[in-house]
């Protein structure tokens, strides 16, 4: 059994070692949904990750088309192999994860900020809530440190930013993705929407639910955040064209009106 398994790893690290370079499909078919103008960006024994026009993707690859699956050395019981040893390691992190934090701060990252201790909010009909970072707001914002964008790096010239600080393992994080799925899609012509996590490339390619449909960037180093020092996520912070903040805090207590209002009275 042990010898199988060893042989299915040595398959897997084969086959991510083979398919990392970027590959162009005209067409990509997963199932019932087709994507268009694919740039396939990393290949492993049960996932391709991707980006097209609407962001990153991510499929596994027993649901591709056979010849798909032929090219890109789809092999069911690597597959199987992976994933259980996947499920085990992630598994293992997390509960390193929560029994290394302080109790304040995983507190803090898996609940909403309370409104009890006004910091931010309060204008523009957004609740006032405590945030878990240090006040920003309507000043300068630390400078905008990416260390590798893992969609097309976007264009900020005369926008505003929304840079949401996140990770694949905080659920209150991927909570919010739908959420600001929803205001990119509205304002993404004046606001520029960026997910900026501090894990690995690796890590952030392999969250395969909710589909993130704004650009998406890593800093494993963690600057920005640590300058900001940010204690609980999902924090978000929008800087105005002109480079001060603007709003700070949870994501959820931003709505299509207020955040509406938050641009056009900072666009002047």
């Amino acid at each position: 059994m042990a010898t199988k398994f060893l042989t299915a790893c040595m398959v897997f690290a084969a086959t991510l070692a083979a398919h990392c370079a970027d590959e162009q499909l005209a067409i990509l078919k997963v199932g019932s949904v087709i994507y268009t103008n694919v740039t396939v960006t990393t290949v492993t024994a049960t996932d391709i990750h991707f980006f097209n026009k609407h962001g990153i993707g991510n499929a596994k690859l027993k649901d591709l088309e056979p010849e798909l699956q032929a090219h890109f050395h789809f092999n069911s019981e690597t597959a199987r192999a992976a994933e259980q040893q996947r499920a085990a390691g992630n598994a293992a992190y997390l509960s390193k994860i929560e029994s290394t934090k302080p109790a304040t701060v995983a507190a803090a990252e898996h609940t909403p900020a309370p409104a009890a201790e006004p910091q931010s909010g309060g204008q523009y009909g957004i609740p006032a809530h405590k945030i878990s970072a240090q006040s920003f707001l309507h000043q300068k914002a630390p400078n905008f440190v990416v260390e590798k964008w893992l969609t097309p790096q976007p264009s900020t010239d005369g926008k505003f930013i929304l840079i949401d600080f996140w990770a694949t393992w905080c659920g209150p994080c991927k909570q919010a993705i739908p959420h600001l799925n929803g205001l990119h899609a509205k304002y993404k012509d004046q606001v520029v929407f960026v997910g900026l996590s501090d894990e690995t490339e690796r890590e952030v390619r392999q969250l395969s639910s909710p589909q993130i449909d704004y650009s998406v960037a890593i800093d494993t180093e963690h600057r920005m955040k640590s300058e900001i020092k940010v204690t609980g996520i999902p924090h978000v912070i929008l800087i105005d064209p002109h480079g001060y903040v603007r709003y700070e805090g949870h994501p959820n207590y931003l709505t299509d009106q207020n955040f509406g209002a938050l641009v056009a009275q900072y666009s002047k």
